[in-house]
Order: C-alpha cells, then structure tokens, then sequence
C-alpha cells in the first residue's frame, strides 16, 4: 500500500519550464513502477510519462517526447516529471500513479493501482 501526493504545478507562460513530482506519504515508491497521466477539462484521461522501478526503463507519449523528462530517486522516495518548453495544450490535471510491474505498455493506465490527487498545471499563451 502506497499513498501518492503530487505537488509543483502551477500557472506559467508558454515556452515555460515546472517541475512536478510525486513523494509517498505512506509506503516507498521504490517497489514500484511509476507512471504520470493527466487529464485535461473534457478530455479522457492521457498518458504522459512512465519509469520502471530501477529508474533504467523509461516511456513517454510522443506529445510530450523531447520535452518531459521522468527520472526518480529511490533514496528520496520520490518521482519527478520534469516539463520544458510547455505548450497551451499541456494545460491539465496531472496524477501519478503506481504499478506493481513495469510492462511493455505503460501507457495503460488499468494497470496503476495506485493514484495521487493531482496537481494542475496551466499553460498560458
């Protein structure tokens, strides 16, 4: 059992860098593999980045390949998603979430068992 808090987000400019990241508030992350969605007004819930437990495997969505970088301290018990060069359309809730394996298909988010509250980003053009 894990309980995920996500923090960081924020108002910025487009073109603008956040840093988010998801500590746990109960449990270690460090068995898990990990996993960011996010979820704009309207809009089904979108894969963004995922990492496995070991940090060596990564995934992204091709929306946000090139920009967004996942990395995670196991030490520090957290996952961070980094966001450069952010866009209007990057604007959304943004969650972290917790599987127990990292598969060939990260981006399915029925396999996270575990979900933070999220934390809003808004993208401003």
């Amino acid at each position: 059992q894990v309980q995920l808090v996500e923090s960081g987000g924020g108002l910025v400019q487009a073109g603008g860098s956040l840093r988010l990241s998801c500590a746990a508030s109960e449990g270690t992350l460090s068995s898990y593999a990990m996993g960011w969605f996010r979820q704009a007004s309207g809009r089904e819930r979108e894969f963004v980045a995922a990492i496995s437990w070991s940090g060596g495997n990564t995934a992204y969505a091709d929306s946000v390949k090139g920009r967004f970088t996942i990395s995670r301290d196991n030490a520090k018990n957290t996952v961070d998603l980094q966001m450069n060069t952010l866009k209007p359309e990057d604007t959304a809730v943004y969650y972290c979430a917790g599987a127990t394996t990292y598969t060939t298909t990260p981006q399915l988010w029925v396999q996270y068992r575990y979900w933070g509250q999220g934390t809003k980003v808004t993208v401003s053009s």
